[in-house]
């Protein structure tokens, strides 16, 4: 199952895994509230992540693609198949007003 823009089951899905989401902060990873975690690339570099990046096309298109790779389910956490480089200018077009 992709997670599709509209798509609630998919995102639901995933923002239970979260694990920050609703907590005050999760001090011994220091993921704040309302953020995850991603792993990108070979080299598997963390990033935090806002929730809010889970509705958006761009990001949704990271995460099909890391279904298409590593399945849904993935035990070391989420990982984004994309060069690191690439990935931060997406996260960085995504902040832009």
């Amino acid at each position: 199952m992709g997670v599709e823009r509209g798509s609630g089951k998919g995102l639901k899905q995933i923002l239970k895994r979260c694990s920050s989401l609703g907590k005050k902060s999760n001090d011994s990873n220091g993921v704040p509230k309302g953020h995850f975690v991603v792993y990108v690339g070979l080299s598997r570099s963390r990033h935090i992540i806002p929730i809010s990046f889970l509705t958006h096309p761009i990001f949704q298109m990271l995460l099909r693609q890391s279904e298409e790779e590593f399945g849904f389910y993935q035990d070391n956490g989420l990982t984004i198949p994309c060069d690191e480089h690439f990935f931060l200018s997406l996260i960085s077009s995504i902040n832009q007003p």
